[in-house]
Formats: structure tokens, C-alpha cells, sequence
């Protein structure tokens, strides 16, 4: 079984021709447990989430703001591991038709063999992978396995780079380009930093793939705001906040993340 690169393509192909901007959902595999991570996700996706990303929880996530952080303490003392990731994405791929992302740490990968880490993420339905921290020049070996197995691989650019390594990571990139639109770690943030619109201009001065904005969105009208310059944005922390709220209470957890995806998507597509 090949991946879904194509089908990852091709919704963000179908959003552009709707006039809209889509809305990706990030959320920690095992969190608050393995099975409870399935549910959460399914959620999101069924409630409006046109892709999702499955986290690879670390022990050491530097970019990572305290919400993620929290969740991925709990999934790793949960025994959350490789197997577990995968799990997430064949089931919640299966249950919901929606592209699929893996967002880890290089060293997991790495250290697991990205041949076996490509062909494994393919075979459960993954579209794709997001490399935060795999500088572009040391990418090469991930990418031809990735390739060979039908995988997206999706960069991260900083406000903080240069044009000429715009460049470079975008020609090296397919699926999207992930915009981080602001320097330092994830969480919700009162606005949208005014370097994301500055930073996706640039971005698409070097490239035709779309361009999708993540770090700090966390409502409807930080997502309307995102959606009038972006393909794409992207929301984490407040996913996971909604469901440290309620670690007690699935159910509640569970309608928490339902509203959020769809405050989310109304605001997504507030294009103007």
C-alpha cells in the first residue's frame, strides 16, 4: 500500500478551488490514552478538520509550548511508542477518508530507521510527514524514502530565515509548506504575530506549494485572520487545552473539541 500524498494534494487542491482555507488539527498520539487519542481525533476530523497531524510525543520537545508538553508527559508515562502512532493514524484514516500527517522530532525516526519509519507510515495511511527540527540539508535520506513510499514531506519555515533558505527548503519540501508565524514554541497566543502574513508572502515568492500558518492560533477570528493571506492554518494547543480541561470526562472532552473544530472552521472560512 502506497501512502497519501495524493489525497493530501488533492484536498488542499479541492479547499483552494472552494475559496477557502482549510483547517488542520494537530493532537499528541496517546493522549490521554491511546485509545482516548483515537476518539479525540476521530472528532476532530469528523467535525471539520480537513487534515490532520498525529504528534509522535518526546520526551524533550523544545518547540513545544506547556499544554503539548503536558499531554506528551501523560501519553509517554501512558507507554504511547511508535506503534501506538501508527495505530492512531490507520484507525482515525480508516474511520474519517481525511489526509493523515505524522509531526515528530527527527531523532525518533532516526533512531527507529527512516526506511522501516516511511514504509510503516505508508502501509497505516499516512499522507505525509512533518520534520520540525531535520535541517534541509541533512534531509536527503528521509526524502528518497519518503518518495519511495509515496509520502509528503513538510517543512518548517521561521520568520527568521533568509530568503535564499526559503528557497531551498521549499524546493525540497511537497505537500505543503508548514509557516511558523512566529519565533519561539506553540501555544495559544492572544493574536496572530503581523510576521505571518509577511512570512507567508515570502514563502510564496520561492514556491507553488500551498502555504499553511500554525503557532498561536486558537480561535475563530485569529483563523479568519489567518485565512485572508494562507492556505492553511493550523491549530494544536488549543485542541489539547480542551481536553486537559476535562481528563475526567471523555464525553465532555470529546463536545469541547467538536465546538472548537467548528468555531475553528467557521473562521477558516471568513476569507473576507
Amino acid at each position: 500500500m502506497s501512502g497519501n500524498a495524493q489525497a493530501l494534494d488533492a484536498v488542499l487542491a479541492a479547499v483552494r478551488s472552494e475559496e477557502r482555507t482549510a483547517l488542520i488539527g494537530y493532537y499528541p498520539a496517546g493522549f490521554p490514552t491511546l485509545e482516548g487519542g483515537i476518539r479525540a481525533v476521530t472528532a476532530m476530523a469528523e467535525a471539520g478538520c480537513d487534515i490532520v497531524e498525529i504528534g509522535l510525543p518526546h520526551s524533550d520537545p523544545v518547540l513545544d509550548g506547556p499544554v503539548i508538553q503536558t499531554a506528551d508527559t501523560i501519553a509517554l508515562r501512558g507507554g504511547i511508542r511508535i506503534a501506538g502512532v501508527m495505530r492512531t493514524v490507520r484507525e482515525v484514516q480508516r474511520a474519517t477518508g481525511v489526509p493523515v500527517l505524522c509531526m515528530t522530532y527527527w531523532n525518533p525516526v532516526d533512531r527507529y530507521g527512516p526506511e522501516r519509519f516511511a514504509a510503516e507510515l505508508a502501509e497505516a495511511g499516512g499522507a505525509g510527514c512533518i520534520l520540525p527540527d531535520l535541517p534541509v540539508e541533512e534531509s536527503e535520506g528521509w526524502r528518497k524514502a519518503a518518495e519511495q513510499h509515496g509520502l509528503s514531506t513538510v517543512f518548517v519555515a521561521a520568520p527568521s530565515s533568509t530568503d535564499a533558505r526559503l528557497a531551498t527548503l521549499t524546493a525540497a519540501g511537497s505537500g505543503f509548506v508548514y509557516a511558523a508565524s512566529l519565533m519561539g514554541v506553540t501555544g495559544s497566543r492572544a493574536s496572530v504575530s503581523r510576521d505571518a502574513a509577511d512570512l507567508v508572502r515570502r514563502i510564496r515568492a520561492t514556491t507553488d506549494l500551498p502555504v499553511c500558518v500554525g503557532i498561536g492560533v486558537s480561535n475563530a477570528v485569529q483563523a479568519s485572520e489567518v485565512a485572508t493571506f494562507a492556505d492553511g492554518v493550523i491549530v494544536g494547543s488549543a485542541f489539547v487545552q480542551r481536553v486537559l480541561d476535562h481528563l475526567d470526562d471523555e464525553d465532555a472532552a470529546l463536545r469541547e473539541l467538536r465546538a472548537l473544530t467548528a468555531d475553528l472552521v467557521s473562521g477558516a472560512r471568513r476569507r473576507h
